[in-house]
């Protein structure tokens, strides 16, 4: 008997809202919106997560980064002026330091040098701009790298300067489109490599590459990090050859005033655990200086906690964008309940008549509220559906990449009834409180 009661009164309340759609289709206009904009905002900080995430695990955890800095030649002129201590030989980033950063810390996993050249990709007439990197199998290691096809380097390759090589997923697609590259040669500047296996594609932003000085290396060609010093360019070796090679390889930098002598283009350590990550930073800092003279001519990065402040910066901006996102579904409510209040003292003769007949307190309570709850129901409905549909745009017009989640729809939709329930009461209880004879007399 109770349910039929609450049913009854809920189907008055539904037929009060389709006597005026217009009014109840404004009315909910704030609960779309409102929750239209928590499931954007949620969903692009899914996006963003997911992102940083994928990040992460492309640069690999616990790494740490070691670059070179060069100096220009009037920045190193002011070094040389500055005293005698820098009048010593400055030595760039070496093989030595890697050596030495090995042996020296003992929570070192892994560690991977890396020398790269801008150069020319030349097979059966076709030809593109590229980098030849220097490696060892531990880069692969630390970048989480896999291979397509093929095989990593051999040890006997690595030491004996073999010219060989791992290409990147995009040369191998457009040097060797109708054949397999295993074992075919291709020329990376004035040698030839055979080719010993093909990367896995691995799809990284290039501003996000840069800044967290990981490679993009679809483009890129691997070779052993001793056959590019013995083939290429050593920059720690002081030859005619080496002197000819730089100039016209450098032309460019040296127009600009740079100086390159680093023989490494990029160290990188792993360590044990991610605890430690500041004290061996600390610790290559203070070897790094000594070995080279007290001059700062490296940086050391640590991606993994560039991609963690970036994280709590991204979730504070989130957080922010769901509170303003909210404050709409608060300004829904708010609406809701003015319009109801606005219902009640219009229908001051309908709520005295229905009082009149035997209908109770809880009846008159009850329709009202089911009508402040159904506008936030199908608000919400309306607002879910609005909702993905801006997500999708969002991520269609500005690639910003967005995550719709079951728990973000579950959570808009909750708050709109909750707004509904909450607001409502206030002028139903208003309306369940009027008398029946005066309502009857001034209606």
């Amino acid at each position: 008997m109770r349910f039929q009661r609450l049913i009854f009164n809920f189907k008055n309340g539904i037929e009060a809202l389709l006597t005026n759609k217009a009014r109840a289709f404004l009315t909910s206009l704030g609960i779309i919106f409102g929750v239209a904009a928590v499931i954007a905002m949620l969903a692009i900080g899914n996006g963003a997560e997911q992102e940083i995430l994928e990040q992460m695990k492309q640069v690999g955890s616990n790494n740490i980064v070691i670059k070179p800095v060069v100096k220009t030649k009037d920045e190193q002129k002011q070094l040389d002026a500055g005293g005698s201590q820098h009048k010593k030989v400055i030595t760039g980033l070496t093989m030595k330091d890697a050596i030495n950063i090995e042996q020296t810390i003992p929570c070192i996993e892994l560690l991977s040098t890396e020398a790269e050249l801008q150069t020319l990709f030349v097979r059966e007439g076709m030809k593109q701009n590229g980098k030849i990197v220097g490696v060892t199998n531990a880069y692969f290691n630390l970048l989480d790298f896999n291979l397509e096809y093929g095989k990593w380097f051999t040890d006997y390759q690595l030491s004996y300067s073999e010219p060989v090589c791992i290409i990147g997923k995009k040369v191998a697609v457009k040097f060797f489109s109708t054949e397999s590259p295993i074992g075919k040669e291709i020329k990376c500047g004035n040698n030839w490599l055979r080719v010993v296996g093909v990367l896995q594609s691995k799809n990284l932003d290039e501003s996000m590459a840069q800044k967290l000085s990981v490679r993009n290396a679809d483009m890129d060609v691997y070779t052993p990090i001793k056959t590019f010093l013995l083939r290429y360019r050593n920059r720690g070796a002081v030859t005619i050859a080496g002197i000819k090679a730089a100039a016209r390889q450098d032309e460019e930098s040296r127009k600009n005033g740079e100086d390159n002598d680093n023989q490494l283009d990029r160290i990188v350590v792993k360590v044990n655990s991610s605890e430690l990550i500041p004290s061996v930073v600390d610790v290559l800092q203070r070897m790094l200086k000594r070995r080279h003279n007290e001059v700062n001519n490296y940086e050391i990065i640590v991606p993994e906690l560039l991609l963690k402040q970036e994280q709590r910066t991204k979730n504070l901006f989130n957080i922010v964008l769901g509170i303003i996102a909210s404050i709409s579904l608060l300004v829904g409510g708010i609406g809701i309940m003015n319009i109801m209040l606005a219902s009640v003292l219009e229908r001051v003769k309908e709520i005295g008549l229905r009082m009149s007949i035997g209908a109770s307190k809880r009846d008159v309570l009850l329709q009202f509220i089911s009508e402040s709850v159904t506008i936030s129901v199908g608000g919400g409905i309306v607002g879910i559906l609005l909702g993905i549909l801006f997500s999708y745009l969002i991520q269609i017009f500005t690639d910003i990449h967005t995550i719709i989640s079951g728990i973000s729809v579950f959570i808009s939709f909750t708050i709109s009834i909750s707004v509904g329930l909450i607001f409502g009461i206030v002028p139903a209880k208003k309306a369940s409180e009027q008398d029946p004879a005066e309502s009857m007399r001034t209606g």
